[in-house]
C-alpha cells in the first residue's frame, strides 16, 4: 500500500478521527439526555420568592384537527400568572372563531387576541406576533408555536431553569404520539438525529436553539431592539440565540421535550420542512455544507470503512456492518430516553423509518443545495450568507438579479379599529380580561 499517494492517508486519518468524534457526540447526547431530560424540579415558589409571570405569544395561521387540543393545553397549566396573547395575521382566518370559543370557554385565564399583525420585516412570524410582544406586561416572554402540546407543569419547568444567569431557555423538540407511519418518521427524526445534536450542543454552548418553544427575558430582548430586530431574518431562533450570548447571558433546554402535535402528518410535507431547515442551516453556518453530510450514518460508515482498510488493513465490509449496527442501537437507546416511556410503534416500525430516515437524508440535503430558495405557504425567501432574509416577488424567477436590497424593519402601523362602539388603536384599549384589537 506504500506506493498510495500520500494525500490519501491524510484523507483517512481525517475521516477516521471525525468518526471517532462523531461516536464522541452520540455518548454526550445519551449520557446527557439520561441526566438533563424529564428531571423533576424540587425548587418550589415562597412567598419570598414568588413565581414570575409569563406572557405567552401564540403565532397562528389556520386550523388544524388537533388545534383545539393543541391550544386548550395553554388554558389548562398549572402555573399561577400569565397571559395567553394570540396573533393572528389574517382577519379572515379561521383560528380566529376557535380562539373567541377557548375565551368564551375559559373566562378566567387571562387571554387577549391580536388580528392583523405588523410589518417589522420579511419574517411573517415576527410580523404575526410583534403586536402582541408590544402588549406583553410580564418580565418573561414565552414563544409557542401552534402546534405544540403543552404538559400541565411544563411551563413551571421552563421557568425553574431560568436561572440569574440565563436569559433564554428552550425545548428541545420531539413529537407527541401518533398513528401512522408519518408520525413514526418524524417521532425517529427528533428523537435521534435533532436530540443527538440538540443535547450535545446544548453541552458543549453550541447555539442550537429553535423557536418552536422558548422562554425569554423581556428586558434583554427590549436591549437588543425588541424582535422587530430580528425581522430581516427567517431564522430569528437562531439570531436572537446569538445576540443573547453576546451580550453575556447564557441559555440551556428545559427538562422536557417540546411535544409538537400537528394535525397534519404526512411524509411529504414534513420532507418540505427538512429542506427549509437545511437551507437556513447553509446559510447561516455555511460549514454545514461539508459536516452535514459527514455526519450521515451511511456515508460517514462508508468512508470510515475505507478509512480503516488503508489504515489497518482492517475487513471494510465488516467494519461498516458494524457501524451502522452500532450506529442503530445507540439512536434506539436515545430515543427510549427522550420517549421516556413505551413506544407508540413496534421495532419493526422504527427499523423502517429508521432506514428510511438515513437512507433519504443525504437526498434530501443535496436537494436543498440544489434549490436554496425558501417556500413558505405563498411566499419564496431568498438567503443570503449570513442569514439575512430577501422576499422574491410573485411570479418572478428564483434568481439572485431579481434583489437589490435585503428588506428593512419599518415601523408598525397602527389602524383605527372598532370595537363595541369605540374607536381606538392597538395597545389603547382599556385593561380587560379578553380583548380583541384589530389593526
Amino acid at each position: 500500500m506504500s506506493h498510495l499517494p500520500v494525500p490519501l492517508y491524510g484523507f483517512a486519518a481525517f475521516f477516521m478521527i471525525f468518526w471517532f468524534g462523531t461516536w464522541c457526540v452520540h455518548l454526550i447526547a445519551i449520557c446527557y439526555g439520561k441526566y438533563k431530560l424529564h428531571k423533576k424540579s424540587c425548587k418550589l415558589p415562597t412567598e419570598s420568592s414568588p413565581l414570575p409571570g409569563v406572557s405567552i405569544l401564540k403565532p397562528l395561521m389556520g386550523v388544524d384537527p388537533n388545534l383545539q387540543h393543541n391550544l386548550e393545553s395553554f388554558f389548562t397549566m398549572d402555573y399561577p400568572l400569565f397571559e395567553l396573547l394570540f396573533c393572528v395575521e389574517d382577519k379572515h382566518d379561521p383560528a380566529i372563531k376557535l380562539v373567541e370559543q377557548l375565551l368564551v370557554k375559559h373566562p378566567q385565564i387571562d387571554a387577549q387576541l391580536f388580528v392583523g399583525g405588523s410589518d417589522v420585516g420579511v419574517n411573517p412570524k415576527i410580523n404575526n406576533i410583534h403586536p402582541g410582544y408590544m402588549a406583553a406586561k410580564y418580565d418573561f416572554l414565552m414563544i409557542s408555536d401552534s402546534g405544540i402540546k403543552m404538559k400541565n407543569d411544563t411551563l413551571l419547568d421552563m421557568v425553574q431553569n431560568m436561572s440569574d444567569r440565563h436569559a433564554l431557555v428552550h425545548q428541545m423538540p420531539f413529537t407527541s404520539d401518533r398513528d401512522g407511519f408519518a408520525a413514526t418518521f418524524e417521532k425517529v427524526y427528533f428523537g435521534t438525529v435533532q436530540s443527538r445534536i440538540y443535547l450535545s450542543a446544548d453541552v458543549l454552548g453550541i447555539n442550537c436553539h429553535t423557536g418552536m418553544s422558548c422562554l425569554l427575558r423581556k428586558a434583554v430582548i427590549d436591549q437588543l431592539g425588541g424582535l422587530r430586530a430580528f425581522g430581516c431574518y427567517l431564522a430569528e431562533d437562531f439570531f436572537i440565540a446569538k445576540r443573547v450570548t453576546e451580550l453575556g447571558w447564557k441559555m440551556r433546554i428545559s427538562n422536557q421535550p417540546a411535544l409538537q402535535n400537528s394535525g397534519v402528518c404526512d411524509i411529504a410535507s414534513f420532507q418540505a420542512r427538512l429542506i427549509r431547515w437545511a437551507k437556513l442551516r447553509v446559510a447561516m453556518v455555511p460549514t454545514t455544507i461539508l459536516l452535514e453530510p459527514l455526519s450521515e450514518c451511511m456515508i460517514l460508515g462508508a468512508l470510515a470503512a475505507w478509512s480503516a482498510s488503508l489504515l489497518f488493513a482492517w475487513d471494510p465490509l465488516v467494519f461498516y456492518l458494524v457501524h451502522v449496527l452500532c450506529w442503530f442501537l445507540s439512536d434506539w437507546l436515545l430515543l427510549s430516553i427522550v420517549q421516556h416511556g413505551s413506544m407508540p410503534f413496534h421495532k419493526f416500525e422504527f427499523v423502517i423509518g429508521w432506514l428510511f430516515r438515513e437512507l433519504t437524508g443525504p437526498y434530501l440535503f443535496l436537494h436543498a443545495l440544489w434549490n436554496p430558495a425558501i417556500r413558505w405557504r405563498t411566499r419564496t425567501f431568498k438567503l443570503h450568507w449570513g442569514g439575512v432574509a430577501y422576499e422574491l416577488p410573485l411570479n418572478s424567477p428564483a434568481s439572485d438579479s431579481s434583489l437589490t436590497a435585503p428588506l428593512q424593519p419599518t415601523a408598525p402601523t397602527l389602524l383605527p379599529t372598532s370595537l363595541g362602539g369605540a374607536t381606538t388603536k392597538m395597545g389603547t384599549l382599556p385593561l380587560a380580561k379578553h380583548r380583541l384589537l384589530i389593526s
